[in-house]
């Protein structure tokens, strides 16, 4: 079968969407209960509705001092609406997004937010209550949707590509927001044969600007990759279509210079119910690997692995004829199927797990195996690096850390970790505190890799304050160069990009 029929008929069946559910009634997950809760564990302001008021743009109050070279946008993005007419989401991953925008220059910094206003945020803003499925929670008397788009939150990430600023999701279509006042411009088709398809919330850029993405077939009820190449200018892509063995989930991927990495945790689905309500990982089954030459995207190499649970990954690169991969991954199945549940039942268990570990996957191209080694660095998760450094293979990581002094049941630090040698440099932002993903942003006209800052968000529960931070990136250890502080808490986010000015 050609590609383009190929694609046909995966757009013939989408109507039979694995996110689309029987309907059943959303039991104990009420607003008013979560509502009280909240007033005692202020923490829980992570997973509260967004205050519609915190959208104007307003100056943020500047402790330290800004680095005098860094200036530009950090956007973020992240689910920020659960609960309609009385009712709330149980999946973090159901709120509909919210993209903040942090401007960084003249030694001040400003932001701004707003949601992207996606088909299904429109309507049910409308009608002031759910009316369509859901990832992670069923809808009582859900609507008919025609394809992925119709429940499209746009909540997981925002990546520039040209110059395109893009709010992304797992399961359906790239999001176009104009970058200034971050009005939604609609969703992005390629081409028309490709309209609506999954293009994945993590893409991998080139040199050259262009980038690397996948889309799961599965969550169209399908099965297969696509592999996505985007254009430097942002305004064409192909897809590349790929079988897969088996079922097999995965958010993200790893990329070197000549290949791409997919790795596949085996999965069934038990019972009714939204997709990760009926999803259950298949410890007892071995995770597939597919090792995908770019410039053979449709010849990929399947291995297998012990089993692997994994969101997301950090750098990757070649030595000989083996590829190394560093993958946080997960071993509390439970929690990696519906991060933070507990919290988002106003409830203070569970949450970000400190059995997360960073693991290698090592794969012996010539041998045909691959086989992952755990590190002693555990507790993080969403990994950023400097891209050239992991082209190098010497590129520290940079993750959020959950430390045993956490008041809340998320991370409380940031880490930079050598991962080779399995040893962190933290910094504890105290047990009160938030800690979201920092990036890495490169000093201009640097010459030495890992020479810059990272640039991340905070949630102050105690001081009921949200926050940007920049540290220097050498020297994590030594606390804030510089943080930047809203009178008010934002709902924690996933995902950002830093746009420099």
């Amino acid at each position: 079968m050609d590609r383009r029929r190929f694609l046909h008929t995966l757009l013939a069946g989408g109507a039979a969407l694995a996110l689309a559910p029987r309907a059943r009634a959303l039991d104990g997950n009420d607003a008013p209960s979560f509502a009280r809760a909240r007033a005692e564990r202020p923490w829980l302001a992570g997973w509260s509705s967004v205050d519609p008021a915190s959208f104007a743009p307003a100056q943020a109050t500047l402790e330290g001092r800004l680095p005098k070279d860094l200036a530009g946008t950090l956007y973020r993005n992240g689910p920020a609406l659960f609960e309609r007419a009385g009712l709330r989401y149980r999946h973090w991953f159901d709120g509909d997004g919210l993209l903040r925008a942090w401007r960084i220059g003249g030694g001040a910094v400003e932001h701004r937010a707003r949601m992207v206003q996606t088909s299904k945020f429109v309507r049910e803003q409308a009608a002031g209550r759910f009316l369509l499925p859901a990832a992670g929670t069923t809808i009582p008397d859900a609507l008919p949707v025609r394809n992925n788009d119709d429940v499209n939150p746009a909540n997981t990430s925002v990546v520039r590509i040209g110059t395109r600023l893009l709010a992304l999701w797992e399961g359906g279509s790239a999001i176009e927001v104009e970058p200034g006042e971050l009005a939604t411009r609609g969703p992005v088709t390629w081409r028309p044969e490709l309209a609506a398809l999954p293009f994945s919330a993590h893409p991998l850029f080139e040199r050259d600007g262009s980038a690397w993405n996948f889309g799961s077939l599965d969550l169209i009820g399908a099965s297969g990759l696509l592999v996505w190449r985007v254009a430097a200018d942002g305004r064409t892509a192909n897809a590349t279509p790929i079988r897969t063995p088996q079922p097999g989930y995965l958010h993200s991927f790893a990329m070197t210079e000549r290949h791409l990495v997919f790795v596949l945790a085996p999965y069934r689905r038990e019972g009714e119910g939204a997709f990760f309500e009926r999803l259950r990982f298949a410890a007892d089954q071995p995770a597939l690997v597919a090792v995908v030459p770019k410039d053979a995207p449709d010849a990929p190499r399947w291995l297998e692995a012990d089993f692997g649970a994994v969101y997301h990954f950090g750098d990757a690169f070649e030595r000989g004829r083996e590829i190394v991969v560093h993958a946080v991954r997960h071993h509390d199945l439970a929690e990696m199927r519906a991060p933070m549940a507990a919290a988002m039942r106003g409830e203070a268990g569970g949450g970000a797990s400190r059995q997360a570990v960073l693991s290698a996957l090592r794969i012996d191209l010539d041998r045909g195996r691959a086989r992952w080694h755990d590190t002693e660095v555990r507790g993080i998760e969403f990994p950023t690096f400097d891209a050239p450094a992991a082209r190098a293979g010497s590129a520290r990581l940079y993750a959020p850390m959950r430390t045993a002094a956490a008041a809340a049941p998320y991370f409380d630090a940031v880490a930079a970790i050598d991962a080779r040698r399995g040893r962190a440099e933290v910094h504890a932002y105290g047990p009160d505190v938030l800690a979201e993903e920092h990036l890495f942003v490169p000093r201009p006209g640097r010459r030495r890799a890992g020479e810059g800052w990272l640039v991340g968000t905070l949630l102050d529960a105690r001081r009921g304050r949200s926050g940007l931070v920049v540290l220097d990136a050498e020297r994590v250890g030594d606390g804030p160069l510089a943080q930047a502080w809203l009178p008010r808490t934002m709902p924690l986010g996933f995902h950002g990009a830093f746009v420099p000015a």
